[in-house]
């Protein structure tokens, strides 16, 4: 559960790799990233509202990714974005360059770097939702501030929900480099409905 806006290691997916205290799978391609995770399995809900809402929503993200991994479905697959960390109300996801994500300037698509981005945020916003609720993104904004190389390092996206309220959510992330280097930055709101 969370204190003070702090996950316990309870709350906290690591994926890619062993992280103690954390749940791990196993590496892939074909990590999906949904910009509206489909609907909470009643039969899986917690039936408490609130309270239980973030750390049922990660279990039902992790499902899906375990899904799409299975299935070879979704932005992981086609675009090379993985999801590396989820705990309440932040995401750390990440790109392989890769031809796919190729503009006409052969560097990656801005929009391949704006689909990682929503990815990220949203699934921020998703962890903490309460069970009855759902999110689609409203309003995305981008600060684009280097090109990625087709040949590149892969780059690291960091997703924090900012507010989230009864009818709206906010989240911002930022995209840097292997050195660090910011590549882009921006902000995202959600409409939030109920199930």
């Amino acid at each position: 559960m969370e204190h003070n806006g702090i996950a316990s290691q309870d709350d906290v997916i690591h994926l890619g790799g062993n992280h103690p205290g954390g749940s791990t799978l196993s590496p892939g391609p074909t990590s999906p990233g949904p910009t509206s995770p489909g609907p909470t399995d009643p039969s899986r809900s917690s039936g408490t509202g609130h309270a239980n809402g973030p750390a049922q929503r990660i279990a039902d993200l992790r499902a899906l990714l375990e899904q799409g991994l299975a299935e070879g479905i979704g932005v992981g697959h086609s675009l090379g974005i993985q999801l590396t960390l989820l705990e309440i109300g932040r995401s750390v996801w990440t790109l392989r360059p890769s031809p796919a994500a190729a503009n006409a300037m052969f560097t990656v698509h801005g929009g391949v770097i704006a689909t990682l981005m929503d990815t990220a945020m949203g699934s921020a916003v998703y962890t903490r939702l309460p069970a009855d609720s759902y999110y689609t993104t409203l309003e995305l904004k981008v600060n684009f501030i280097r090109p990625v190389s087709l040949d590149g390092d892969i780059v690291t996206c960091e997703a924090r929900a900012v507010h989230v309220g009864r009818r709206t959510a906010t989240a911002d992330a930022a995209v840097t480099s292997a050195q660090g280097k910011l590549i882009a930055h921006g902000s995202c709101t959600c409409l939030l409905t109920p199930a």
